[in-house]
């Protein structure tokens, strides 16, 4: 006879069929079915998992972070910031907050690294290397050199060999089990048909392709293009090709070959993948489903899971390359720009001159004088502000010299004083006497032959020496 249902839950359960049941063997029934729920609790979406994100100041880092956490106005911190993002599993109904840890642009801060990345938190840490397309010159450097001080603190972690290997084959396993986005359900897959002819020991000894993996940090690696909008001023103002921009992806892919990463290019400002960069983050850590497949033609919003990329795909953007080659260093050719070696010029403080000085150089250009210093008796007529001009003149230039050196000379001597004076400068006398009379009349006889001399077609220089030998 069959057996039934119940018969065989009791014997994955470790009890024998009996074929007349007890109250004692039905209650042992429900407590097993009992602990399998409990067991299932284990599913639950856990809560010590962590992101660990590094980048040069400026890079997006913090708005980064608060795009992903739905914060319109992010508050940016120094030295280690702490957030949280919630993630939600809709599919069993559960949340949780997943931790994030930014550290400061400066590798001077790299001490605080054992706070937010410690033998304890290792296996469940995921780290993001971020840069910005606002200075496509120092990507690649700003990639490798973050890299190499996180490898740099790695190294010194108290890391038993055990975990240090799970967590390295871990990495490669992740990469080897990538899978197009729908061949999961697709039987007839080539990919799927080798998958499941091979069993985890044969998967594990299958070697990696070319360039992959070769700086196995034992964490699972994104890296993140920051500010992708701004291609369009790369363009516009430093006259960036196609070709450029194909330049500097195929050497961020190869990058990210070699320690597994996967690539987002986003825009906080343009909301470009930053939606699914955090699809792609919890899929990463939580194994929650991801189903977009890599993006790489458009150039400002490319998206390459980890495991989808290979050296063949990247040579198809070296079809592109006409100016250069592929394996050009990066800093020849996308080299920065004079105008950002530059430092910004400090304004010149401009001294004013001293009132006297300046009339005295006035006067002496209205006597067609170039240099008031260039002649002794030139010296002795203009260099001493109080001075007289003869007020006559002398030769052709009698008459109109005349009121100009009345002029300059009542300018010359005015009185000064205390602030509020009829002498100082930018204050006017409160009660009009017969020499502010003059003194009005005398500007107004100025004022008309300035005027007489502007429309004269040419004026020729005075006889200096004139006077002495009258």
């Amino acid at each position: 006879m069959a057996a039934t249902a119940i018969d065989m839950m009791l014997q994955s359960n470790g009890f024998q069929s009996k074929k007349k049941e007890d109250p004692e063997n039905k209650d042992n029934l429900w407590s097993s079915i009992l602990a399998e729920v409990q067991n299932s609790s284990s599913n639950k979406l856990p809560s010590n998992k962590n992101i660990l994100v590094l980048g040069d100041n400026e890079s997006g880092k913090t708005t980064l972070i608060a795009k992903l956490q739905g914060v319109e106005d992010p508050k940016k911190g120094s030295g280690l910031e702490f957030a949280y993002i919630d993630v939600r599993d809709d599919y069993r109904d559960d949340q949780t907050r997943l931790s994030v840890w930014v550290l400061d642009g400066d590798p001077g801060h790299a001490n605080l690294l054992r706070f937010a990345l410690n033998a304890e938190r290792f296996p469940h840490t995921l780290v993001m290397l971020v840069a910005a397309m606002t200075t496509p010159w120092a990507i690649l450097d700003q990639l490798q050199s973050w890299a190499a001080l996180l490898g740099d603190h790695i190294d010194k972690l108290p890391l038993d060999n055990d975990t240090w290997q799970r967590c390295r084959q871990f990495n490669v396993k992740k990469w080897q089990d990538y899978t197009e986005p729908g061949d999961e359900l697709d039987p007839g897959s080539p990919l799927r048909r080798t998958s499941r002819n091979l069993d985890d020991d044969t998967m594990d000894n299958l070697p990696l392709p070319e360039g992959v993996l070769t700086t196995n940090l034992g964490l699972d690696v994104v890296v993140v293009i920051t500010k992708t909008d701004y291609m369009s001023t790369l363009e516009k103002e430093h006259d960036y090709k196609d070709e450029h921009f194909d330049f500097i992806q195929q050497w961020i892919r190869r990058f990210c070959l070699q320690y597994g990463a996967g690539l987002f290019y986003t825009s906080a400002k343009e909301d470009k993948n930053c939606d699914l960069l955090y699809k792609y983050l919890t899929h990463r850590i939580y194994s929650l489903p991801f189903r977009t497949p890599a993006l790489v033609v458009e150039k400002d919003a490319v998206l390459i899971p980890a495991g989808w990329d290979n050296m063949k795909k990247i040579s198809i953007l070296h079809e592109n390359l006409q100016s250069m080659k592929p394996d050009d260093y990066y800093r020849d050719v996308i080299a920065q720009p004079s105008t950002n070696r530059k430092c910004v010029a400090r304004e010149v403080e401009v001294q004013a001159e001293e009132e006297q000085a300046f009339l005295a150089k006035q006067q002496a250009a209205l006597l067609g004088i170039k240099d008031p210093t260039r002649s002794p008796t030139t010296r002795n007529q203009v260099a001493s502000p109080n001075k007289k001009l003869d007020p006559k003149g002398t030769g052709s230039a009698q008459s109109g010299e005349g009121v100009l050196a009345n002029f300059f000379n009542s300018l010359l001597h005015k009185k000064t004083g205390s602030p509020g004076s009829p002498g100082t400068v930018g204050t006017s006398p409160i009660k009009i006497d017969n020499a502010s009379v003059d003194k009005a009349t005398m500007c107004n006889d100025a004022a008309v032959e300035l005027d007489r001399l502007t429309r004269t077609k040419k004026i020729s220089p005075p006889n200096l020496n004139s006077s002495s030998e009258c």
